[in-house]
Protein backbone atom coordinates (compact mmCIF):
# COMPACT_ATOMS: atom_id res chain seq x y z
CA UNK A 1 0.00 0.00 0.00
CA UNK A 2 1.27 3.40 -0.75
CA UNK A 3 1.77 6.09 1.93
CA UNK A 4 -0.98 8.17 -0.22
CA UNK A 5 -3.44 5.98 0.65
CA UNK A 6 -3.88 6.97 4.11
CA UNK A 7 -7.34 8.42 4.81
CA UNK A 8 -8.49 11.04 7.28
CA UNK A 9 -9.41 9.73 10.77
CA UNK A 10 -12.72 7.23 10.60
CA UNK A 11 -12.25 7.12 6.83
CA UNK A 12 -12.26 3.76 5.35
CA UNK A 13 -10.15 0.28 7.24
CA UNK A 14 -7.16 0.78 5.40
CA UNK A 15 -6.41 4.06 6.95
CA UNK A 16 -5.61 2.15 9.97
CA UNK A 17 -2.93 0.19 8.93
CA UNK A 18 -0.77 3.90 8.23
CA UNK A 19 -2.75 5.35 11.44
CA UNK A 20 -2.18 3.81 15.03
CA UNK A 21 -5.10 3.37 16.46
CA UNK A 22 -4.42 5.22 19.61
CA UNK A 23 -2.35 8.23 20.32
CA UNK A 24 -0.16 6.17 23.30
CA UNK A 25 0.63 3.89 20.20
CA UNK A 26 2.05 6.31 17.90
CA UNK A 27 4.42 8.39 21.07
CA UNK A 28 5.70 4.89 22.11
CA UNK A 29 5.60 3.36 18.38
CA UNK A 30 9.67 2.23 17.23
CA UNK A 31 11.44 5.33 15.59
CA UNK A 32 9.29 7.63 17.50
CA UNK A 33 11.21 9.78 20.44
CA UNK A 34 9.24 10.68 22.89
CA UNK A 35 11.91 12.23 25.47
CA UNK A 36 13.21 15.41 23.42
CA UNK A 37 10.76 17.52 24.44
CA UNK A 38 11.30 21.06 23.19
CA UNK A 39 15.01 20.16 22.33
CA UNK A 40 13.16 19.05 18.98
CA UNK A 41 12.55 22.59 17.33
CA UNK A 42 9.83 23.51 15.30
CA UNK A 43 9.68 26.00 12.34
CA UNK A 44 6.64 27.28 10.74
CA UNK A 45 6.34 28.94 8.01
CA UNK A 46 2.82 30.31 6.97
CA UNK A 47 1.68 31.14 3.49
CA UNK A 48 0.54 34.25 3.84
CA UNK A 49 -2.92 34.96 1.74
CA UNK A 50 -3.81 30.94 0.88
CA UNK A 51 -1.83 28.82 -1.34
CA UNK A 52 -3.57 27.81 -4.10
CA UNK A 53 -2.69 23.91 -3.62
CA UNK A 54 -3.72 22.44 -7.36
CA UNK A 55 -1.16 24.50 -8.93
CA UNK A 56 1.31 23.58 -6.28
CA UNK A 57 0.72 19.72 -6.33
CA UNK A 58 -0.74 18.93 -9.21
CA UNK A 59 -3.05 16.33 -10.58
CA UNK A 60 -2.06 16.21 -13.57
CA UNK A 61 -3.43 12.94 -15.07
CA UNK A 62 -6.78 13.86 -14.02
CA UNK A 63 -8.41 15.04 -17.36
CA UNK A 64 -10.99 18.04 -15.06
CA UNK A 65 -8.21 19.13 -13.74
CA UNK A 66 -7.25 20.60 -17.51
CA UNK A 67 -10.86 21.58 -18.02
CA UNK A 68 -11.34 23.74 -14.75
CA UNK A 69 -8.14 25.42 -15.40
CA UNK A 70 -7.71 26.28 -19.54
CA UNK A 71 -5.41 29.54 -18.84
CA UNK A 72 -3.68 28.73 -15.43
CA UNK A 73 -3.02 24.75 -15.54
CA UNK A 74 -0.04 23.99 -15.32
CA UNK A 75 1.38 22.10 -18.63
CA UNK A 76 1.90 18.29 -17.92
CA UNK A 77 5.45 18.87 -19.69
CA UNK A 78 6.31 21.29 -17.22
CA UNK A 79 5.46 19.94 -14.00
CA UNK A 80 7.90 17.75 -11.95
CA UNK A 81 6.35 14.38 -11.72
CA UNK A 82 6.39 12.60 -8.29
CA UNK A 83 4.09 9.15 -9.26
CA UNK A 84 1.62 8.66 -12.01
CA UNK A 85 -0.81 10.99 -11.31
CA UNK A 86 0.95 13.78 -9.40
CA UNK A 87 3.23 16.52 -9.59
CA UNK A 88 4.97 19.44 -8.15
CA UNK A 89 5.15 22.94 -9.98
CA UNK A 90 8.17 23.56 -11.95
CA UNK A 91 9.73 26.12 -9.51
CA UNK A 92 9.94 24.05 -6.63
CA UNK A 93 12.61 22.20 -8.52
CA UNK A 94 14.81 23.02 -5.21
CA UNK A 95 13.09 20.41 -3.20
CA UNK A 96 13.42 17.59 -5.44
CA UNK A 97 17.16 16.70 -3.73
CA UNK A 98 14.64 16.15 -0.60
CA UNK A 99 11.97 14.45 -1.89
CA UNK A 100 14.20 12.09 -3.37
CA UNK A 101 15.76 11.50 -0.25
CA UNK A 102 13.15 11.24 1.44
CA UNK A 103 12.91 13.40 3.87
CA UNK A 104 9.91 15.98 2.48
CA UNK A 105 6.55 15.11 3.18
CA UNK A 106 3.59 15.96 1.28
CA UNK A 107 -0.13 16.14 3.32
CA UNK A 108 -2.70 16.63 0.94
CA UNK A 109 -6.51 17.38 1.55
CA UNK A 110 -6.14 19.66 4.86
CA UNK A 111 -8.42 21.76 5.72
CA UNK A 112 -11.20 22.01 8.68
CA UNK A 113 -14.96 20.62 8.41
CA UNK A 114 -17.74 23.72 8.24
CA UNK A 115 -14.60 25.85 6.28
CA UNK A 116 -14.54 30.11 6.22
CA UNK A 117 -13.71 31.66 4.03
CA UNK A 118 -12.25 34.80 5.37
CA UNK A 119 -8.80 35.33 5.31
CA UNK A 120 -8.93 36.91 9.31
CA UNK A 121 -11.34 34.24 10.74
CA UNK A 122 -10.10 31.12 8.70
CA UNK A 123 -6.63 32.20 10.16
CA UNK A 124 -8.02 32.41 13.48
CA UNK A 125 -9.21 28.83 13.45
CA UNK A 126 -5.64 27.63 12.33
CA UNK A 127 -4.04 29.69 14.94
CA UNK A 128 -6.06 28.54 17.62
CA UNK A 129 -6.97 24.67 16.64
CA UNK A 130 -10.38 25.47 16.80
CA UNK A 131 -13.70 24.23 15.05
CA UNK A 132 -15.13 26.29 12.52
CA UNK A 133 -18.12 27.03 15.17
CA UNK A 134 -15.48 27.81 18.46
CA UNK A 135 -14.14 30.78 19.60
CA UNK A 136 -10.71 30.21 21.43
CA UNK A 137 -8.50 33.03 22.68
CA UNK A 138 -4.67 31.64 22.94
CA UNK A 139 -3.13 30.14 20.30
CA UNK A 140 -2.74 26.39 19.68
CA UNK A 141 1.30 27.14 20.50
CA UNK A 142 0.39 29.09 23.69
CA UNK A 143 -1.85 26.12 25.14
CA UNK A 144 1.27 23.66 24.35
CA UNK A 145 3.71 25.82 26.20
CA UNK A 146 1.17 26.39 29.21
CA UNK A 147 0.14 22.94 29.84
CA UNK A 148 4.40 22.10 29.75
CA UNK A 149 6.56 24.72 30.40
CA UNK A 150 9.45 25.60 27.75
CA UNK A 151 12.55 25.04 30.10
CA UNK A 152 13.41 28.37 31.88
CA UNK A 153 17.13 27.81 30.41
CA UNK A 154 15.24 28.49 27.22
CA UNK A 155 15.74 32.51 25.81
CA UNK A 156 11.61 31.82 25.26
CA UNK A 157 8.83 29.81 23.79
CA UNK A 158 8.72 31.38 20.85
CA UNK A 159 9.99 33.48 17.74
CA UNK A 160 7.71 35.34 15.05
CA UNK A 161 9.94 36.65 12.37
CA UNK A 162 8.51 38.28 8.94
CA UNK A 163 4.55 39.23 10.62
CA UNK A 164 3.26 41.43 12.72
CA UNK A 165 0.69 38.72 13.93
CA UNK A 166 1.45 36.55 16.97
CA UNK A 167 -0.37 33.59 15.28
CA UNK A 168 -0.50 30.22 17.12
CA UNK A 169 1.77 32.17 19.46
CA UNK A 170 -1.15 34.62 20.56
CA UNK A 171 -1.24 35.69 24.50
CA UNK A 172 1.97 33.66 25.24
CA UNK A 173 3.90 35.49 27.49
CA UNK A 174 7.89 34.48 26.52
CA UNK A 175 7.34 35.29 22.42
CA UNK A 176 9.35 37.21 20.71
CA UNK A 177 8.44 39.52 18.01
CA UNK A 178 11.58 39.58 15.79
CA UNK A 179 12.13 41.96 12.83
CA UNK A 180 14.81 40.93 9.73
CA UNK A 181 17.91 43.27 10.06
CA UNK A 182 17.83 43.51 6.52
CA UNK A 183 15.16 44.38 5.21
CA UNK A 184 12.53 45.59 8.40
CA UNK A 185 12.39 48.72 10.82
CA UNK A 186 10.87 49.24 14.12
CA UNK A 187 8.08 51.60 11.87
CA UNK A 188 6.53 48.53 9.63
CA UNK A 189 4.84 46.71 12.91
CA UNK A 190 1.70 48.06 13.79
CA UNK A 191 0.69 48.71 17.22
CA UNK A 192 -0.56 44.95 18.60
CA UNK A 193 -2.84 46.21 21.64
CA UNK A 194 -3.53 42.80 22.81
CA UNK A 195 -0.70 40.42 22.52
CA UNK A 196 1.89 40.54 25.20
CA UNK A 197 5.18 39.81 24.43
CA UNK A 198 8.22 39.39 26.48
CA UNK A 199 11.54 41.43 25.12
CA UNK A 200 14.32 38.78 26.85
CA UNK A 201 17.29 40.22 28.09
CA UNK A 202 19.36 37.43 25.99
CA UNK A 203 21.69 39.90 24.44
CA UNK A 204 22.33 37.35 21.56
CA UNK A 205 18.35 38.58 20.67
CA UNK A 206 18.11 41.99 22.06
CA UNK A 207 19.58 45.04 23.91
CA UNK A 208 20.51 44.24 27.21
CA UNK A 209 17.64 46.48 29.13
CA UNK A 210 16.66 46.61 33.17
CA UNK A 211 13.90 45.67 31.90
CA UNK A 212 11.14 44.41 29.33
CA UNK A 213 10.50 47.45 27.38
CA UNK A 214 7.16 48.20 25.76
CA UNK A 215 5.83 49.54 22.31
CA UNK A 216 2.34 50.43 21.28
CA UNK A 217 0.23 49.60 24.48
CA UNK A 218 2.51 47.80 26.22
CA UNK A 219 3.44 45.39 23.28
CA UNK A 220 7.40 44.62 23.87
CA UNK A 221 9.29 44.01 20.86
CA UNK A 222 12.44 43.39 19.48
CA UNK A 223 12.64 44.62 15.76
CA UNK A 224 16.73 45.14 14.62
CA UNK A 225 18.17 44.13 17.97
CA UNK A 226 20.35 41.04 16.86
CA UNK A 227 24.19 41.44 17.97
CA UNK A 228 25.93 44.00 16.11
CA UNK A 229 27.42 42.73 12.51
CA UNK A 230 30.55 42.12 13.84
CA UNK A 231 29.17 39.19 16.36
CA UNK A 232 26.97 38.12 14.61
CA UNK A 233 27.05 34.13 13.65
CA UNK A 234 28.55 33.40 10.58
CA UNK A 235 27.13 30.77 8.85
CA UNK A 236 28.46 29.09 5.11
CA UNK A 237 24.80 28.91 4.08
CA UNK A 238 24.02 30.96 1.09
CA UNK A 239 20.48 32.36 1.86
CA UNK A 240 18.25 34.12 -0.85
CA UNK A 241 17.45 37.66 -1.64
CA UNK A 242 14.63 39.59 -0.11
CA UNK A 243 12.51 39.86 2.59
CA UNK A 244 11.56 35.54 2.98
CA UNK A 245 15.23 34.88 2.48
CA UNK A 246 16.33 36.98 5.04
CA UNK A 247 13.72 36.02 7.32
CA UNK A 248 15.65 32.51 7.21
CA UNK A 249 18.71 33.87 7.23
CA UNK A 250 17.94 36.10 10.90
CA UNK A 251 15.79 32.46 12.45
CA UNK A 252 19.40 30.31 11.44
CA UNK A 253 21.78 33.09 12.81
CA UNK A 254 19.64 33.24 15.82
CA UNK A 255 19.82 29.76 16.66
CA UNK A 256 24.00 29.53 15.58
CA UNK A 257 23.62 32.18 18.48
CA UNK A 258 22.09 30.15 21.08
CA UNK A 259 25.18 28.68 21.72
CA UNK A 260 26.56 31.89 23.10
CA UNK A 261 26.98 32.20 26.80
CA UNK A 262 25.32 35.17 28.24
CA UNK A 263 27.26 38.12 28.40
CA UNK A 264 29.35 37.93 32.01
CA UNK A 265 28.29 34.29 32.36
CA UNK A 266 30.88 31.06 31.88
CA UNK A 267 30.09 28.49 30.32
CA UNK A 268 29.93 26.82 33.44
CA UNK A 269 27.21 29.06 34.71
CA UNK A 270 23.29 28.33 34.85
CA UNK A 271 23.27 31.36 32.79
CA UNK A 272 24.78 29.82 29.72
CA UNK A 273 22.26 29.08 26.84
CA UNK A 274 21.63 25.84 26.15
CA UNK A 275 24.27 24.35 23.40
CA UNK A 276 23.06 22.58 19.73
CA UNK A 277 20.78 25.93 19.24
CA UNK A 278 18.08 24.76 21.54
CA UNK A 279 16.88 28.47 22.75
CA UNK A 280 13.64 28.50 21.41
CA UNK A 281 10.87 26.00 20.70
CA UNK A 282 9.57 27.15 17.88
CA UNK A 283 10.52 29.80 15.14
CA UNK A 284 7.17 30.88 12.84
CA UNK A 285 8.47 32.89 10.01
CA UNK A 286 5.96 34.17 6.55
CA UNK A 287 5.70 34.33 3.24
CA UNK A 288 3.19 36.88 1.83
CA UNK A 289 1.13 37.27 -1.05
CA UNK A 290 -0.49 33.74 -1.64
CA UNK A 291 -4.02 35.89 -2.04
CA UNK A 292 -3.72 35.25 -5.91
CA UNK A 293 -7.36 36.15 -7.40
CA UNK A 294 -5.56 37.70 -10.52
CA UNK A 295 -2.19 37.23 -13.12
CA UNK A 296 -1.61 33.79 -10.85
CA UNK A 297 0.90 32.24 -13.23
CA UNK A 298 3.07 34.86 -12.66
CA UNK A 299 3.05 35.82 -9.11
CA UNK A 300 2.32 32.31 -7.66
CA UNK A 301 5.63 31.14 -10.18
CA UNK A 302 7.69 33.62 -7.88
CA UNK A 303 6.62 32.57 -4.97
CA UNK A 304 6.84 29.25 -4.44
CA UNK A 305 10.42 29.39 -6.08
CA UNK A 306 11.30 31.87 -2.99
CA UNK A 307 9.64 29.37 -0.70
CA UNK A 308 11.67 26.38 -2.64
CA UNK A 309 14.90 28.36 -2.90
CA UNK A 310 14.25 29.51 1.31
CA UNK A 311 13.60 25.99 2.73
CA UNK A 312 16.83 24.24 0.63
CA UNK A 313 18.80 27.18 2.19
CA UNK A 314 16.66 26.74 5.65
CA UNK A 315 17.99 22.68 5.25
CA UNK A 316 21.46 23.53 4.58
CA UNK A 317 21.82 25.77 7.34
CA UNK A 318 20.31 23.41 9.83
CA UNK A 319 22.93 20.56 9.05
CA UNK A 320 25.63 23.33 9.11
CA UNK A 321 24.54 23.90 12.68
CA UNK A 322 23.42 19.80 13.25
CA UNK A 323 20.02 20.80 13.80
CA UNK A 324 18.61 18.96 11.30
CA UNK A 325 17.39 15.89 12.64
CA UNK A 326 16.09 17.44 15.55
CA UNK A 327 14.07 20.20 13.18
CA UNK A 328 10.54 19.47 12.24
CA UNK A 329 9.79 22.17 9.45
CA UNK A 330 5.86 22.48 8.39
CA UNK A 331 4.37 25.05 6.09
CA UNK A 332 0.36 26.28 6.65
CA UNK A 333 -1.75 28.80 5.37
CA UNK A 334 -5.41 29.78 6.23
CA UNK A 335 -7.12 27.80 3.26
CA UNK A 336 -6.26 26.68 -0.28
CA UNK A 337 -8.52 28.04 -3.68
CA UNK A 338 -11.26 26.96 -5.75
CA UNK A 339 -10.74 24.08 -8.36
CA UNK A 340 -11.71 26.30 -11.24
CA UNK A 341 -9.95 29.56 -12.43
CA UNK A 342 -11.52 32.97 -12.19
CA UNK A 343 -12.05 35.46 -14.76
CA UNK A 344 -8.96 37.22 -14.18
CA UNK A 345 -6.05 34.67 -14.30
CA UNK A 346 -6.62 33.79 -11.20
CA UNK A 347 -8.50 31.50 -8.35
CA UNK A 348 -10.86 32.47 -5.54
CA UNK A 349 -10.66 31.76 -2.19
CA UNK A 350 -11.31 27.67 -1.54
CA UNK A 351 -10.76 25.22 1.36
CA UNK A 352 -8.27 22.79 1.68
CA UNK A 353 -4.67 22.29 0.36
CA UNK A 354 -1.64 20.75 0.47
CA UNK A 355 1.44 21.22 2.66
CA UNK A 356 4.81 20.29 3.01
CA UNK A 357 6.38 18.55 6.31
CA UNK A 358 10.18 18.33 5.95
CA UNK A 359 13.18 16.96 8.24
CA UNK A 360 15.92 14.86 9.04
CA UNK A 361 13.07 13.03 10.34
CA UNK A 362 10.42 12.79 8.62
CA UNK A 363 9.24 9.95 6.62
CA UNK A 364 8.81 11.21 3.08
CA UNK A 365 6.36 10.65 0.63
CA UNK A 366 2.98 11.55 -0.12
CA UNK A 367 0.26 11.24 2.73
CA UNK A 368 -3.65 12.21 2.79
CA UNK A 369 -5.97 12.66 0.20
CA UNK A 370 -5.03 13.28 -3.36
CA UNK A 371 -7.55 16.40 -4.81
CA UNK A 372 -11.00 15.00 -5.69
CA UNK A 373 -12.05 17.01 -8.75
CA UNK A 374 -15.54 15.11 -9.79
CA UNK A 375 -16.82 15.76 -5.96
CA UNK A 376 -16.64 19.54 -5.62
CA UNK A 377 -19.53 20.82 -3.72
CA UNK A 378 -22.12 23.14 -4.92
CA UNK A 379 -19.40 26.46 -4.71
CA UNK A 380 -16.64 24.57 -6.18
CA UNK A 381 -14.82 23.26 -3.57
CA UNK A 382 -12.65 20.65 -2.75
CA UNK A 383 -13.88 18.07 -0.05
CA UNK A 384 -12.02 18.18 3.22
CA UNK A 385 -9.58 14.97 3.53
CA UNK A 386 -7.46 15.75 6.32
CA UNK A 387 -8.39 17.86 9.40
CA UNK A 388 -5.49 20.07 9.95
CA UNK A 389 -5.19 19.43 13.35
CA UNK A 390 -3.83 15.72 12.65
CA UNK A 391 -0.86 17.77 11.58
CA UNK A 392 -1.08 19.48 14.93
CA UNK A 393 -0.99 16.08 16.99
CA UNK A 394 1.47 14.63 15.26
CA UNK A 395 4.11 18.07 16.49
CA UNK A 396 2.53 18.06 19.65
CA UNK A 397 2.30 13.97 20.63
CA UNK A 398 5.12 12.30 18.67
CA UNK A 399 7.45 15.45 18.23
CA UNK A 400 7.46 16.71 21.58
CA UNK A 401 6.03 13.99 23.52
CA UNK A 402 3.11 16.36 24.83
CA UNK A 403 -0.69 15.23 25.52
CA UNK A 404 -2.13 16.28 22.18
CA UNK A 405 -5.86 15.81 23.53
CA UNK A 406 -5.53 18.13 26.04
CA UNK A 407 -4.10 21.19 24.56
CA UNK A 408 -6.28 20.19 21.19
CA UNK A 409 -9.75 19.70 23.65
CA UNK A 410 -10.11 16.76 21.18
CA UNK A 411 -8.33 13.67 19.68
CA UNK A 412 -7.21 13.96 16.53
CA UNK A 413 -4.83 11.19 15.29
CA UNK A 414 -0.92 11.85 14.49
CA UNK A 415 0.18 11.24 10.59
CA UNK A 416 2.35 9.06 10.26
CA UNK A 417 5.10 11.17 9.28
CA UNK A 418 8.19 10.46 11.86
CA UNK A 419 10.95 8.03 11.50
CA UNK A 420 14.70 8.04 13.52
Amino acid sequence: MERRSFLSMGAAAGAALWLPRSFGAQVGAPGVSRGSGYRNLLILVELKGGNDGLNTVIPFADPTYYALRKNIGIKRELAIQLDERTALHPSLQPLMPLWRSQQLAIVQGLGYAQPNLSHFRSTEIWDTASRADQYLRDGWLTRAFAHMPVPTGFAADGVVIGSPEMGPLAHGVRAFMLTNPAQWSEATWPAMPTTPILQTRNPALTNHRDNAGSVGKGIAKAPNRVRPAQRQAQLKTVFPNGAFGNAIKTAMQLLALQDVPREGASNNTAQSQPTGGQGVAVIRLTLHGFDTHQNQQVRQTALLRQLAEGLTSMKSALVELGRWDSTLVMTYAEFGRRARENDNKGTDHGTVAPHFVMGGRVRGGLYGTPPTLARLDGHGNLPLGVDFRQLYATVLGPWWGLDASAILKQRFEPLPLLRV
